[in-house]
């Protein structure tokens, strides 16, 4: 069967040797010259090879739009191949000729060794049969493929691209069978392979100078569209060690499955912890009482409090679903309203569903601040609905709509119903003090409640601060941010430790932030940039101290807006701000705001009631809006049925 190609190749080989009188440097010369025939296929595989990193941002960017959806990654993947003339099995094309050469060359080096001629001996010795010496040449094999591996890994416009598994296994499979094959076959066909490994590096350098791949690649783009995707595949990857079965993965997978067997779903809500079911609470509850409709809820923490909830009330349905196969959840979402306080939905991980374009999507604000300083410049762009706590976000967001032609959002005036609870609690908490069923503070009560950012007041001015706020008779708790004490905790325990000596009756480091008791019963609070004086102030009508350390700010871009952010207008409208580095007036200050509470809180009252929106009927507002939803799309579809029938 090879007999033909061992002929053709039998008159290049012969010439080399009548050349160079010397059968291993025939050989050489041999390898040579067919890598130069074989240019041509050269070219047509380094053209092809550009080609695919060429398209690899936008594989990347369907990998992430789909993430999880294997079966729809790779039918894009597939157009798009077609779309752009790319090959995927062109790349064995070199590999399938290298093997049929070698096949041929097996008759061309018998003939040659037959003859028993002298220096043709070593030529024809096969390392499984005879041993010796020969067994050299597997060795020179295997280490002429590592040598071609790294470099190809370097110089290879696609090879270099892969990622650090397929070089191996590229690496290992041309390893592997080099080793194979010097361990197999005569020395002489060895080391026309050593050769055949050894100047691929030469002719892909040639090939990278006759077409630059960095003429046809965009490799800024390249890279940015792995930051995204590499982010997503890091998600969940170190909960366990491979081996060890997840634990929560049966009981998750069925919650996918039942999320996905329940047709017509009205309204889904989607939280990322249960931590944020307090923001969903109000209009769940308000749907609950005044609707026959099936609350959907999805959580990425498989001990959330909806669990416990659901077992009381019958018609919230609770699915664990953790944050990467959220990811896939999400773009088949098939419900008809879906509300989230998720910021920069379809930006990031979360994206909008690819399978219903109707549904709704509505973002329920879990702060009472601007919506251009701390989030993204592009947090709200791809929410059809906002259930705007005040003023404030209405008119910025649509001002950020008119700047940067946005299309005109849903904007709800709703209210914030967890500052009506807190109202609500600490009227309650205020009544209980007067009827004595409660202690009154015995002294005044400092609460310090700085944010986890870097340069917070903690490590920026904690101790200038004490030297102002101590031995004044007030009680001082420091209550810092539960991020502050997961990520700094070295810090934490460290500033602890350099006030141990104060009595705790005088200075408290408050560890337990399961109960927000501290921050209502306190007289007053000392921040930084923490959302936290809105909770405090607007809910206990007292004032805030605020410390002006380094801003966090999201969007660089806040200004353009021209609308100053109310997380700057309201620290002098409910406190006063003071520099980190002149606090010397600070106990001062606070001392006189104690004094006068009441001036403060009807101050405070009056920039509350301009501030918020329906205050004591912010469930009230967005469990109707959210309920007119559901309807308005049910009627949507049954005009669509009727007129399809028609």
């Amino acid at each position: 069967m090879f007999a033909p190609i061992a002929d053709l190749l039998a008159l290049i080989v012969q010439p080399c040797y009548d050349l160079t009188g010397n059968w291993w440097i025939a050989i050489l010369l041999f390898t040579v010259i067919i890598k130069i025939i074989l240019i041509p296929m050269s070219l047509w595989c380094q053209k092809n090879s550009i080609v695919m990193v060429d398209v690899m941002p936008e594989i990347n960017r369907i990998k992430v739009r789909y993430f999880g959806d294997s079966e729809t990654i790779g039918e894009k993947q597939s157009e798009l191949f077609k779309q752009k003339h790319y090959h995927p099995l062109l790349s064995l094309v070199p590999l399938a000729v290298q093997i049929i050469i070698l096949f041929g060359l097996v008759d061309v080096i018998h003939s040659i060794t037959d003859h028993g001629a002298p220096g043709t001996e070593f030529l024809g010795m096969v390392p499984i049969t005879d041993g010796g010496l020969s067994w050299i040449m597997p060795v020179l094999a295997g280490l002429s493929a590592v040598i071609m591996g790294y470099a190809q890994n370097h110089i290879n416009p696609l090879q270099k691209e892969q990622s650090r598994a397929e070089k191996n296994m590229t690496n290992g499979l041309s390893i592997g069978l080099s080793l194979v094959l010097g361990v197999f076959v005569a020395a002489g066909m060895c080391f026309y392979w050593i050769c055949s490994n050894l100047t691929s590096i030469a002719i892909q350098a040639l090939m990278n100078i006759m077409i630059k791949p960095e003429k046809y690649i965009d490799y800024d783009d390249l890279a940015a569209s792995r930051v995204e995707l590499d982010e997503l595949n890091k998600l969940d990857s170190n909960k366990s060690k491979w081996y060890q079965r997840n634990p929560l993965a049966k009981r998750e997978k069925a919650d996918y499955k039942r999320f996905f067997n329940v047709v017509n779903k009205h309204i889904v809500f989607y939280s990322e912890g249960s931590g944020f079911y307090k923001y969903f609470k109000g209009a769940i509850e308000h749907l609950l009482v005044h609707s026959d409709c099936v609350i959907h809820y999805v959580t990425n923490d498989p001990n959330d409090q909806i669990f416990e909830i659901a077992k009381e009330q019958p018609r919230i349905r609770p699915y664990y679903i953790a944050q990467q196969r959220a990811i896939t959840l999400m773009m088949k979402m098939d419900a008809d309203v879906v509300v989230s306080t998720l910021e920069d939905l379809d930006n990031y991980y979360i994206k909008r569903s690819y399978v219903r374009h109707d549904t709704e999507y509505v973002f329920m604000f879990h702060h009472m601040t601007s919506t251009h300083l701390t989030p993204t410049k592009e947090a709200y762009d791809h929410y059809d609905t906002l259930l705007c706590v005040g003023p404030h976000q209405k008119q910025e967001i649509r001002r950020a709509e008119e700047l940067y032609g946005l299309p005109a959002k849903n904007l709800v005036e709703c209210g914030y119903d967890l500052l009506d609870e807190n109202i609500a609690s600490y009227a309650q908490l205020v009544e209980d003090q007067k009827s004595g069923k409660r202690a009154k503070n015995e002294r005044p009560v400092v609460l310090i409640a700085p944010s986890w950012q870097e340069s917070n007041l903690l490590d920026l001015c904690f101790d200038d601060m004490m030297k102002s706020l101590l031995n004044r008779g007030w009680r001082i708790i420091v209550r810092p941010h539960p991020e502050y004490t997961k990520r700094y905790h070295a810090r934490w325990e460290a500033l602890q430790k350099r006030y141990a000596h104060v009595d705790e009756a005088d200075l408290y480091f408050e560890r337990d932030f399961s109960s927000n008791n501290t921050i209502f019963t306190s007289d007053l609070i000392i921040t930084d940039w923490s959302s936290v004086f809105c909770e405090f102030s607007f809910s206990t009508l007292k004032p805030t101290v605020f410390i002006d350390t380094p801003m966090k700010v999201g969007n660089k871009s806040y200004k353009d807006l021209g609308i100053e952010p109310t997380d700057i207008t309201l620290r002098n409208e409910v406190g006063v701000s003071f520099d980190p580095e002149k606090l010397e007036g600070l106990g001062d200050a606070v001392a006189d705001m104690i004094d006068n509470a009441e001036r403060w809180s009807d101050a405070i009252r009056a920039v509350r009631d301009k501030t918020i929106y329906n205050i004591g009927r912010g469930r009230e507002a967005a469990g109707e809006y959210l309920l007119e939803a559901i309807l308005a799309h049910q009627q949507e579809r049954a005009a669509k049925e009727d007129g399809d029938d028609e």
